[in-house]
């Protein structure tokens, strides 16, 4: 059974005993699947209110076989034994339920869900009733006399009668817990047990026009953006539909104009008397009908749609950065002279020489034009039986000396990752993605950025997507790290560990910038 079904069912005979209707309690509790210790001291406890006192021993009986620890069900069941002539039981259950006090002075059961509390000296008062059923009256005048020492100060009077009826030879009534006293499930999770409706019920207080005289809900239903477009039963007129204002309309006793010239209404309904009823910014109006027109429903331009969101730049960056170059190329050069790869003022800013991923290469017969990104960009003829031996010292001839050792990579032609160069099988993979005599082929180099400074940080309004191998890319709200302005519309910048060029457009200066004036 699930707990929240055994809290219901707990809770529901509770209610039937406050009632007085133990038949119902007794049918509510025994329909509990695995009753708890608990539940099966409340079903004993409605049998003694009922006088089935062979029934509340059963049911004592579970409840102590379910908690051994329980005192006050032992207390329960010694009361029961006592009124069945069953002393020795009775004697012995009042003794447990003394052992699981633990010399403490008394057990409170509030936590539990029982509203009593369990005094030593009504477990001793027991256990001298018990002793008297015996013939034991020594023993239960001593029994008795520690109860008087464990007595509360409001109990004086009863324990003292009690010592003399011992003296006397005559019986004890035994103690129990009052009538109507059970345990009880926590306030909470009967609270818990129905779903609240925290929101409460809707109440219409205004309703969005023209709909304003219509008293209910409107389900709800496409809508072209930008334009209103009601529901077949907001209009009532055949009539209805867009409308052109002719001239500009000034309501009477007013000199300001209410409706321009060559505004788009939508029309409601159409009076006898020359009046229409329309709506116009969000406003129901109502304008003679000679000076409207009807038109054509307008078709929603998304772009002109004002919801608050700035819209991207256009789809075409800026004109990309021209390649510089000292001396003008000469025909059949080779090495990539025309572009100035052994300059040094290149070798310490790329971004002096970007290539366009639409510049074009010139391949001579038996060669392979090879654009290598590194700290910066170079195009060099080479051929296809180059070693990786050969590749790496020429890396280190037109780069620096930790291209020699950087990793390499270049770009599947179909999948379109990039995949690493660790030996002469990789290479031999390399060479069978040249397509057109072109292959680019990508050397990071060890902290091959770790030196460069830091102009400023900006952060991206928008994502850019690359365009060529050069470009740096990046999502909406990425940190971009500047190491160079190339002009007034491009910057290098380094995000996620890659190094690139973007269009300045794309990113707006960090706020919390240490740099920024």
């Amino acid at each position: 059974m699930a707990y929240r079904d055994l809290v219901r069912g707990w809770h529901e005979g509770v209610l039937a005993v406050d009632k007085g209707d133990w038949e119902s309690a007794l049918k509510i509790f025994s329909s509990i699947e695995e009753p708890s210790a608990r539940i099966c001291f409340n079903i004993g406890c409605v049998h003694l209110l009922t006088g089935n006192l062979e029934g509340a021993v059963q049911a004592f009986d579970q409840t102590v076989t379910k908690d051994n620890r329980l005192a006050v069900g032992f207390f329960q069941r010694g009361f029961v034994c006592l009124q069945l002539d069953k002393y020795e039981e009775a004697l012995y259950d009042s003794r447990m339920a003394l052992t699981l006090l633990r010399y403490n002075p008394f057990i409170d059961y509030k936590q539990l869900g029982l509203r009593h509390m369990l005094y030593a000296w009504e477990v001793l008062y027991n256990i001298a009733a018990a002793q008297c059923r015996l013939g034991q009256w020594q023993e239960a005048k001593v029994t008795l006399e520690n109860a008087i020492i464990q007595r509360p100060e409001g109990r004086t009077v009863s324990l003292d009668l009690a010592l003399k009826r011992i003296q006397e030879h005559l019986f004890l009534d035994p103690m129990q817990i009052p009538a109507g006293e059970l345990f009880r499930p926590r306030k909470k999770e009967v609270e818990q047990l129905d779903s609240k409706d925290f929101l409460g019920k809707p109440k219409v207080i205004s309703s969005v026009i023209p709909n304003d005289e219509y008293i209910g809900f409107e389900p709800l239903r496409p809508q072209t953006k930008g334009f209103y477009k009601p529901s077949v039963d907001a209009v009532q007129d055949c009539d209805s539909g867009y409308y052109r204002v002719l001239g500009h309309y000034y309501p009477k006793d007013s000199e300001e104009v209410a409706l321009k010239a060559s505004s788009l209404v939508f029309v409601l309904t159409k009076d006898t008397d020359g009046w229409a009823t329309v709506i116009h910014n969000g406003q129901k109006l109502c304008v003679p009908t000679s000076l409207l027109e009807p038109v054509h429903a307008p078709k929603a331009d998304k772009w002109k749609i004002n919801n608050g969101i700035p819209l991207p730049p256009d789809k075409v960056p800026p004109s990309r950065p021209h390649l510089k170059q000292k001396d003008k190329q000469q025909p059949g050069s080779t090495e990539g002279e025309g572009i100035n790869a052994d300059d040094d003022n290149s070798q310490t800013n790329f971004m002096q020489v970007p290539l366009s991923p639409k510049e074009a290469f010139f391949t001579v017969d038996g060669t392979i034009l090879l654009k290598v990104h590194c700290s910066y960009t170079i195009a060099v003829q080479v051929s296809e039986a180059l070693s990786l031996s050969d590749l790496r010292s020429l890396l280190k001839e037109k780069f620096c000396q930790d291209a020699e050792h950087g990793k390499l990579s270049y770009r599947h032609s179909s999948t379109g990752e990039l995949i690493a160069v660790s030996g002469e099988e990789d290479l031999g993979k390399m060479w069978q993605q040249v397509m057109d005599g072109k292959l680019t082929l990508w050397c990071q180099g060890p902290d091959s950025c770790s030196d460069r400074p830091v102009l400023y940080q900006m952060v991206a309004e928008y994502r850019y997507i690359a365009e060529g191998p050069e470009d740096l890319e990046f999502n909406e709200g990425d940190t971009l790290d500047i190491l160079a302005e190339v002009n007034e519309d491009w910057l290098e910048g380094r995000c996620n560990g890659k190094i690139g060029i973007f269009p300045k457009c794309f990113a707006v200066r960090a706020s919390t910038d240490p740099a920024q004036p």
